[in-house]
């Protein structure tokens, strides 16, 4: 039978596929549009399937909040085109909103099929890589920010008052998050092999300076700790400079923000989220 170009047309349009494959699978399956509308699903699919080792190291990390709960969802694919793509973005929003509908906290069968009609158009390889979801408690604030490449972001629980000013220092807080990049949230997380590490590293480094030579052990020693110290300092969000007031930490900023609302400031859960990672 004929084809028409309306025919490829409207094939086209409702699957996103290309003229040329549109026309073969209407062809291939003698006009039949439903027929020929499944056979490019399956094709687009299978093309999928041989993508899945593909590196999928683009993307995008979604959040936002709705009453007391804050979703974060990160959805990864192959490129910077399909990452900056419209209806890439609306299902990443999509899936953010099914996770509230639905109470989710972790990635279901549901979420991950919402990328799949885009993916088996434009075959690349793509996924829900995350799903998370963080409470916030009552007489607590959540502060969230997403960096500009859309790739880094962050979540900020601070309990102890809802002030506007305790709002935003939980949103600069995210922002401190993205610019800083943190390894550890507070001292007490870092691991006891990392520290041991970076004391075998000082250690080297002390032996090599000619200003240390036959200094007493406990000089050494309190050397030591002040360089451990310092270094906590460094890749602890608590003890960092607060990136918005470079005299003052982080957890120092806290204390003041504290005085100002007159209330006693925690905080809760403190998230870093990169892409990919």
């Amino acid at each position: 039978m004929e084809i028409t170009a309306t025919q490829v047309k409207e094939l086209r349009e409702k699957t996103g596929a290309g003229m040329m494959d549109c026309k073969k699978a209407l062809v291939d399956t003698n006009g039949d549009f439903d027929a020929a509308e499944k056979l490019l699903k399956e094709k687009g699919l299978a093309a999928v399937a041989k993508r899945a080792e593909r590196a999928t190291s683009e993307g995008r990390i979604f959040v936002k909040q709705n009453g007391n709960k804050v979703a974060v969802v990160e959805l990864v694919c192959e490129t910077d085109f399909v990452a900056n793509n419209a209806e890439f973005i609306s299902c990443g929003e999509k899936i953010v909103e099914t996770v509230f509908e639905k109470g989710y906290t972790k990635i279901e069968d549901e979420l991950s099929a919402t990328l799949l009609d885009f993916a088996t158009r434009t075959r690349e390889n793509m996924s829900l890589r995350k799903v998370q979801v963080i409470d916030v408690p009552q007489n607590a604030v959540a502060g969230i920010y997403v960096h500009s490449d859309n790739k880094t972001a962050g979540v900020t629980v601070i309990a102890g008052s809802t002030d506007a000013k305790v709002q935003e220092f939980a949103k600069d807080c995210c922002m401190h998050l993205a610019a800083f990049t943190p390894a550890y949230i507070k001292p007490e997380d870092v691991p006891a092999s990392y520290i041991e590490e970076q004391k075998e590293i000082f250690k080297a480094q002390m032996e090599n300076d000619e200003k240390l030579k036959g200094k007493p052990d406990s000089v050494r020693d309190g050397i030591l700790q002040g360089k451990i110290k310092k270094h906590l300092a460094e890749v602890c969000f608590v003890d960092q400079m607060f990136v918005k007031d470079d005299k003052k930490s982080v957890s120092a900023k806290l204390d003041e923000i504290a005085k100002e609302v007159g209330a006693t400031l925690t905080f809760g859960d403190v998230f870093l989220f990169v892409l990919g990672k």
